[in-house]
């Protein structure tokens, strides 16, 4: 199969007398009695599903997309929650391709999170009764689902950014379809001004724009005035209940309000959904509901079942689809959820949603160039959103544990994009790579802060991605080629010269997938004994290391022997099978890249040595002394941290490279490793000033001033 694009013809070319010739066609092939992508015959759950599809508001104006979708090039679409736009665009457009014999168009569909990418792709395969991988598929990082044969592609936002690297012009694609462009992600925003400047370049080339929430005006201005479709939601109305006075802990808050709904509201009434920030509070929250539960039922046996389930970013695909099941009879399920499921996710049969007002939020301070994950308040678009999840399958109540008053002085209109809120380096290695070289004037949506520009030109150019004068190098080229953080990358790459590629994918892996370590509240003893068993009191990153090794020595007596050594040493057997996938396909693309595979024996004496030169080749920019005790200072700011209490580095060495810089109840760094001063200035001398052991500003002060002359100062 060719990958080249084809030109879309219009109905006319293809002699169709008018658009409903080819919606009465593509009408006809979905009713079958054969599936058009198989050549086999409709199953009887192919028909059941088509008739509730064709329920969903954004059917009803089916016509009407495909007349704006036939005569404009780029078009924006607002669907509200519950219309069917994700499932259904991206097959209203592929049914098009088929019905005008354009068998080999193939359409990209992003999102913002991996979770959605793959619950919708299964959901669209079943809907159009084909198998997950064949005709549609999804492409997430380190997973991917798809063939020879997949016309829909479903990915996150970052993975299509990834593969315009390669493919510039995206040609594989005939269509391309943002979706949920209102969540405003980097990766997003990236994608809407590289395909502003496509669609130029290829005029076939049909471009979707799509969000859930009223911003589209944005979009449209910022695509020259482009064609707006709005559709409404299925939604029935929704009583919304503030708390009366400010709430001191809004988890047990949350935990309350579950159980006076399930004890309260009748069985069957309906499925509660709780909001909640993270990993941790969610698996906290199912814990304290379950146990408080179990003792309502001992105590009143009427009380029916509740099935909790958690919903987060980095849960395995299949406990994911669990939050999907119906609940036990007589019962009803709650889901405890990040805000993954104010948009990218339906849910059906939810009545009750608990919106905490919280989520996290990923923060850069440029100033002491420090990025960190923040509990913040959501905006008034989120709680709307939010709310907007009760209604779906009858009337729906929204318990909002904040006050009103809060809500109306203290929640701003919209989150802020991404873009202004995040560290860049990434994304200018990423825009360098595409040939991006006047960032200044680059189109952005909404411009990120200069002072943020220019924190992460210096970044890359000490790194050695990027040369004195702000274009990519060859060690930039191969960065970019790495689904990692240039830090990371860097630190792969030079891994091969120290001897200890294999040690250094194992570590990186590990740290690219959530904490291994299990901390229960009713075993934390216990669990910090077992941990102590792997720890390197002078490395966490050889701790981690010594974890993923030991977990490969028991995948040699199998899965289950595997994973029952997990469960009794206090670790996640998910983020280690993660981490053993990630750690795969790192090697892999090494090896594509021609870097030799090096290892070094654990018995020879520069084996540490070896792993923390390898981690200051890419870390040397986080590195802190020793002031006091257990106190440090941040070489690169001046920042006053301490070592995390979760960190198994129990000297206090006089350097320590560390892999983040928490701001929780005080400033921390965590995934900590004791270095050499003399490594530092071995191997970073242009940063580090032999005499006086600071950061060398004399390079910053030159690019900020050639930057201001050449560009004009912002």
């Amino acid at each position: 199969m060719s990958h080249k694009s084809k030109k879309v013809k219009t109905s006319e070319e293809n002699g169709m007398s008018n658009l409903q010739t080819t919606l009465k066609e593509t009408i006809k092939l979905e009713d079958g009695p054969n599936n058009p992508w198989t050549g086999s015959e409709y199953s009887s759950k192919y028909f059941d599903i088509l008739s509730k599809r064709r329920e969903l508001p954004v059917h009803v104006q089916r016509e009407q997309f495909l007349k704006i979708f036939h005569e404009n090039q780029i078009m924006v679409f607002v669907g509200e929650t519950g219309s069917g736009k994700t499932t259904q665009i991206p097959q209203f457009v592929a049914m098009e391709y088929l019905a005008l014999g354009l068998t080999d168009n193939q359409i990209a569909c992003t999102q913002p999170r991996r979770v959605a990418a793959m619950s919708v792709a299964q959901r669209v395969s079943d809907e159009m009764d084909v198998t997950l991988g064949q005709q549609v598929g999804y492409n997430i990082r380190f997973d991917d689902k798809t063939s020879a044969s997949t016309r829909l592609r479903y990915m996150t936002d970052g993975m299509l950014l990834r593969e315009a690297m390669s493919d510039p012009d995206m040609s594989r694609y005939n269509c391309i379809i943002l979706d949920e462009a209102h969540e405003r992600t980097l990766a997003t925003d990236i994608l809407m001004c590289l395909l502003k400047m496509l669609a130029k370049k290829r005029p076939e080339l049909k471009i979707i724009v799509m969000s859930a929430t009223l911003d589209a005006e944005k979009f449209q201005t910022y695509f020259d005035n482009a064609p707006l479709l709005t559709v409404g939601g299925r939604t029935y109305p929704v009583e919304v209940f503030y708390t009366p006075e400010y709430q001191e802990d809004y988890l047990v808050s949350a935990v309350r309000t579950v159980l006076q709904i399930h004890k309260t509201e009748p069985a069957g009434s309906g499925d509660i959904l709780v909001f909640l920030t993270g990993e941790d509070e969610i698996e906290k929250a199912c814990e304290k509901v379950g146990l408080e539960v179990d003792q309502m039922i001992r105590e009143d046996p009427k009380i029916g079942p509740l099935d909790i389930y958690p919903l987060y970013g980095s849960l395995p695909p299949q406990q994911q689809q669990k939050i999907f099941r119906n609940p036990q009879a007589g019962g009803r399920k709650v889901v405890f959820s990040t805000n993954i499921a104010e948009t990218s996710l339906t849910i059906d049969g939810i009545v009750y949603v608990i919106d905490t007002g919280f989520s996290k939020q990923k923060v850069y301070n440029p100033r002491i160039r420090v990025e960190s994950l923040l509990v913040s308040p959501i905006s008034k678009a989120s709680a709307m959103q939010r709310a907007g999840r009760a209604g779906r399958t009858r009337p729906g109540k929204c318990f909002r544990l904040y006050t009103q008053a809060a809500h109306k002085s203290e929640l701003i209109e919209q989150s802020h994009p991404e873009i202004l809120r995040a560290n860049l380096s990434n994304t200018i290695l990423e825009l360098k790579k595409l040939g991006v070289d006047d960032l200044v004037h680059f189109d952005f949506i909404d411009p990120p802060a200069p002072e943020t520009m220019m924190r992460a030109l210096e970044e890359l150019n000490y790194l050695g991605c990027l040369d004195d004068e702000g274009n990519l190098t060859e060690l930039g080229r191969k960065c970019s080629l790495i689904p990692l953080d240039p830090t990371l990358a860097v630190t792969l790459i030079y891994s091969s010269e120290y001897g200890c590629c294999e040690q250094i994918l194992s570590i990186v892996a590990m740290m690219s997938v959530p904490s291994p370590f299990v901390r229960p509240n009713n075993a934390r003893k216990e669990a910090d004994d077992a941990k102590s068993q792997f720890e390197n009191t002078k490395s966490d990153h050889i701790t981690l290391l010594n974890v993923y090794d030991e977990y490969e020595k028991q995948l040699e007596l199998g899965k289950e022997a595997a994973d029952k050594w997990a469960w009794n040493n206090y670790l996640s057997s998910r983020s280690l099978s993660t981490a053993k996938s990630v750690r795969y396909q790192l090697r892999e693309v090494m090896k594509r890249q021609g870097h030799s595979i090096t290892s070094t024996d654990r018995n020879e004496s520069k084996f540490e040595s070896r792993i923390k030169k390898a981690l200051v080749r890419g870390f040397f920019m986080q590195v802190a002394y020793l002031i006091s005790k257990r106190n440090y200072k941040t070489v690169k700011d001046n920042q006053e941290v301490l070592i995390h209490p979760s960190s198994g580095v129990t000297e206090s060495p006089t350097f320590l490279l560390y892999n983040e810089f928490v701001l929780t109840t005080s400033n921390y760094i965590r995934t900590v490793t004791s270095v050499k001063a003399s490594w530092l200035t071995e191997i970073a001398p242009r940063y580090y000033d032999v005499s006086t052991f600071g950061p060398n500003s004399g390079y910053l002060t030159s690019l900020l001033n050639r930057m201001g002359g050449k560009k004009g100062k912002k």
